[in-house]
């Protein structure tokens, strides 16, 4: 029996580590993708979703968080499986299936439209105004895998995608050409097309066209759902105190 039950406990481990961590604390998935969430070569975390959590959580809490990166695709299974505790994502009806979350969002991220240098249409392109402008001129847009924002604005409504499992390798499918546009927040492009070494081959064209609420999402079997109103009580003080601004301003973000 007692070599039954040592059988158990590894399995329990190997198939649900997020949830045996969480007993010490809340264990977030995270893709790479600075300026949001990185690690330094020297180990450390770095962007500035990691510092709100950290502020909100760690130190005004006592709540502490364990990260665990991974492509963003597999941070969503990782979580839907109850095998991580969260995310830091945009709630959409999907997500709201496995995950709970609060009220108010912790950052509201525009998007907008890009195109590369030399786009034949450039000129046309600079006249839309909305996603349904898009669909109606037959344009393509580059994404990455797992952006539900896409899923949900762009590829439901038929307009055609190219997708990449790499966040910056967006920029370098649009700079070859291989989309016509790309829907994005203009610090992180930056940043992206910086790191695929693109910037001078693509084009801002300042359009927003929407914006995507962020929130702290939580799998709604793990324990940790009942920090979500204190949570969202925390974000709002930081806000008002001064704290978001200091934070964002770090990393060259002037509004949230």
């Amino acid at each position: 029996m007692r070599k039954l039950s040592g059988v158990i406990g590894i399995i329990v481990v190997l198939v649900f580590p997020g949830m045996i961590m969480a007993q010490a604390g809340l264990t977030i998935a995270y893709p790479d993708f600075y300026p949001f969430f990185t690690r330094k070569d020297n180990g450390e975390m770095a962007g500035f979703f990691y510092e709100i959590i950290s502020e909100a959580l760690d130190k005004r809490m006592g709540v502490t968080v364990h990260w665990r990166q991974m492509p963003w695709k597999r941070c969503q299974e990782e979580v839907r499986a109850g095998r991580y505790d969260a995310m830091i994502t945009v709630p959409t009806p999907e997500r709201s299936t496995y995950c709970l979350t609060h009220q108010d969002p912790l950052y509201l991220k525009k998007m907008v439209l890009f195109t590369y240098a030399g786009h034949p249409d450039l000129d046309r392109i600079r006249t839309i105004e909305s996603v349904r402008d898009i669909k109606a001129m037959g344009y393509s847009v580059v994404t990455y895998s797992g952006n539900g924002w896409h899923d949900k604005h762009i590829s439901s409504l038929g307009i055609p995608s190219w997708e990449t499992s790499e966040v910056h390798n967006v920029w370098k499918m649009l700079a070859a050409g291989r989309g016509d546009l790309a829907i994005e927040w203009p610090a992180g492009a930056r940043l992206g097309m910086e790191k695929a070494g693109v910037r001078d081959k693509i084009i801002d064209t300042g359009i927003a066209l929407q914006s995507m609420p962020f929130h702290l999402m939580i799998h709604n079997g793990s324990g940790y759902t009942r920090i979500l109103n204190q949570f969202n009580r925390t974000i709002n003080d930081m806000a008002g105190d001064g704290t978001m601004t200091g934070i964002l301003g770090v990393y060259g973000i002037t509004s949230f």
